[in-house]
C-alpha cells in the first residue's frame, strides 16, 4: 500500500502527455492498478486473519510460564492446541492489548482496502470512460456563428 502511495505521487510529479504516448507513463499507470488491486486483497486478507485471532482471543484460557504466555483453547475445541506467546511477562497483555490492537487493525485495514479500490475505479474509469469536467464553449459558440441558409 505505500508503494502504491509513492507510485500516485510520482505520476503527481511526472508531466502528463495525452493520449498516453509514453510507454513510461503507461507502465506507470499499469503498475499502479496492479499494486491497487494487490493492496485491496491484502488488506481483505489482513482484516480476515485479525478477525480469526480476535475470536481466538476471546476463548483462550492464558497462564503464565517464566518469560511466557501459554494459552489454551478449550479441550471441546477440535483444534485444541496450546499457542505460546514468547517474552510476554503478563497474560493480561495478550487478552487486552493485544486484542485491542487486533481490533484496530480490523478497523483501519477496510479504511486501506478502501482507498485502493477507490484507486482502482479511478484509474478504470480514466482509462475506459470519459471524465466530463466541463462544458465546451467554444464549439457551441463557433456553431452558433455560422450563418444559417434557408
Amino acid at each position: 500500500v505505500c508503494v502504491v502511495a509513492y507510485l500516485g505521487l510520482f505520476m503527481l510529479c511526472v508531466s502528463y502527455q495525452v493520449d498516453e504516448r509514453t510507454c513510461v507513463q503507461f507502465s506507470m499507470k499499469v503498475l499502479y492498478f496492479l499494486l491497487s488491486a494487490l493492496g485491496l486483497v491484502v488488506c481483505t486478507l489482513a482484516v480476515a486473519f485479525a478477525a480469526h485471532h480476535c475470536s481466538l482471543l476471546a476463548r483462550f484460557t492464558c497462564e503464565s510460564s517464566l518469560d511466557s504466555c501459554l494459552c489454551k483453547l478449550p479441550s471441546s475445541e477440535p483444534l485444541s492446541r496450546t499457542f505460546v506467546y514468547r517474552d510476554v511477562a503478563d497474560c493480561t497483555s495478550i487478552t487486552g492489548t493485544f486484542k485491542l490492537f487486533l481490533i484496530l487493525q480490523m478497523v483501519l485495514n477496510p479504511l486501506c482496502g478502501l482507498v485502493c479500490l477507490l484507486a482502482c475505479f479511478v484509474m478504470w474509469k480514466h482509462r475506459y470512460q470519459v471524465f466530463y469536467v466541463g462544458v465546451r464553449l467554444r464549439s457551441l459558440m463557433a456553431s452558433d456563428a455560422q450563418p444559417q441558409k434557408a
